[in-house]
């Protein structure tokens, strides 16, 4: 097998670059898909509540000063716990897409198993939201092989999970010749690393300075503008929601809008545009255990 990498794509209006602001409002889920037993410890869950009680009016705000209109990937019980939040990223002309149900990590599971948490998922924010979700982004960004083939099948536009480019690209899906449009993610830009500490559950106990996060988010940046790429930053309001945080996020965001040559949007407003490009799907292939 002989792969081929994901081609640069040509943005918009004679643009370098994309980028978008990604936030993941897992909230409580995030702990009680680990253990449904967490729910009796008082004081984690009041540290995953701050996300959707503090943290999203104060990201909702600063997105608003910059005018940019984001991506809110939301699991379907944090939608169930708090529609109002839900309801107030939609007034503030912010795209909502899926994330599970209870943030289940999909490894393993059978297609019958994940397609009932895509199906529980949908409805749950179709119904409050009245959009059905076009985008997906597979709890800690993991698919199983069969994924997309049910994303497809359930009408899906895009996925943000796979990690292989630095540039989006139609996903070929099974032997149907359907496909997904793929937006690559990285670690070294989703906020958990830096921040999350929770005793017994995440985390070493070392969380960095938002100075520092700020700059390696910036450096990545400015390395994916070079070269054409797509930068998605992920960040949790329960984390990049606190103050400081917020500060040095916001200078990050107030650097990235300034940039012209930069097409700051929507993960589904970057997918309709890459799916308007016709581009020829490429696969990702699972490796072949005869050849280990």
């Amino acid at each position: 097998m002989s792969a081929t990498p994901a081609v640069p794509v040509a943005w918009p209006a004679g643009k370098r670059a994309a980028a978008c602001f990604t936030f993941d409002l897992d909230a409580e889920s995030a702990v009680l898909n680990i253990d449904v037993a967490h729910a009796d410890r008082m004081s984690v869950m009041s540290h995953q509540a701050y996300g959707p009680l503090v943290g999203v009016p104060r990201l909702l705000a600063l997105l608003a000063r910059h005018d940019v209109r984001s991506t809110f990937f939301v699991p379907g019980y944090t939608a169930v716990r708090y529609p109002d939040v839900v309801r107030a990223i939609v007034d503030g002309g912010h795209e909502v897409a899926h994330h599970g149900y209870l943030h289940e990590v999909l490894t393993g599971m059978t297609a019958e198993q994940e397609g009932l948490v895509l199906d529980r998922g949908t409805e749950v924010l179709a119904a409050l939201t009245g959009q059905v979700p076009v985008g997906f982004r597979a709890p800690m960004w993991e698919l199983n092989w069969h994924s997309p083939e049910l994303l497809a099948e359930r009408g899906f536009l895009y996925d943000t999970s796979l990690m292989d480019a630095d540039h989006p690209y139609e996903l070929r899906v099974g032997a149907t010749g359907s496909s997904l449009v793929e937006i690559p993610v990285q670690w070294a830009l989703d906020d958990w690393e830096q921040y999350c500490y929770l005793p017994e559950i995440s985390g070493s106990g070392l969380i960095e300075s938002p100075r520092k996060a700020a700059e390696i988010w910036r450096l990545e940046f400015e390395g994916l503008r070079a070269v054409g790429g797509c930068f998605v930053l992920t960040n949790h309001p329960f984390l990049s929601g606190r103050p400081s945080r917020a500060a040095a996020l916001e200078e990050l965001v107030e650097h990235v809008v300034s940039c012209s040559d930069v097409w700051v949007a929507p993960l589904r407003d970057i997918a309709l545009y890459i799916r308007g490009l016709g581009l020829s799907p490429r696969s990702v292939e699972r490796p072949d255990p005869a050849d280990f």
